[in-house]
């Protein structure tokens, strides 16, 4: 098989690059249609995760075993409608109970100012099941607390070495604001 000639190449070249403008002009289009991005949320995203209340874990909580080295991690969740949600997570593993994880960051968190929000859902889970909530407002941002216990999704699954794993997460949407109720506790 002989190499292509220049002619051909420059043809092949030109039909690849009409059949990929449309798509990408129209994959532009759905994200503009749709909502923002999280492009330019870096500097946001490390704010979150300087928030105290995630190095502030009780006494005697570790990285899961299989998670050593892990500490803060950020995302952007980048839906297809409304406000992009920024978040710093961290994982814990505990030896003791989810009760008294809870009870700590209840004392954590309202001595920096958070104000606890109970599920307003007659068939809610107990805070040992479902964890808890809080919220506040800094910086014009308003941003969530959540203790959360049910970390069985996540692969690989937290090793606890026989304690408890529960997720610190410090959350709010891209703009900070919560006109439309976004950013709930409960939803």
């Amino acid at each position: 098989m002989s190499p292509a000639s220049p002619s051909a190449a420059a043809t092949r070249l030109g039909l690849a690059a009409t059949l990929l403008l449309p798509t990408a002009f129209f994959l532009g289009a759905c994200s503009v249609i749709g909502g923002e991005t999280c492009d330019g949320t870096k500097d946001e995203l490390k704010r979150l995760a300087a928030q105290p209340l995630l190095d502030a874990a009780p006494a005697r909580a570790t990285a899961p075993s299989n998670y050593r080295g892990v500490a803060i991690t950020t995302g952007c969740d980048d839906g297809s409608s409304g406000q992009p949600w920024l978040h710093a997570d961290r994982l814990y593993a505990y030896p003791g109970t989810i009760e008294e994880v809870i009870k700590h960051y209840s004392e954590e968190a309202k001595a920096a100012g958070w104000q606890f929000e109970h599920d307003p859902s007659p068939d809610a889970a107990p805070v040992a099941v479902e964890g808890a909530c809080w919220t506040r407002t800094e910086k014009d941002r308003h941003l969530l607390l959540n203790v959360d216990t049910r970390v069985e999704a996540y692969s690989p699954r937290p090793e606890a070495d026989g304690g408890i794993g529960y997720e610190v997460s410090i959350g709010t949407t891209r703009d900070g604001n919560n006109d439309d109720n976004e950013a709930t506790c409960w939803h």
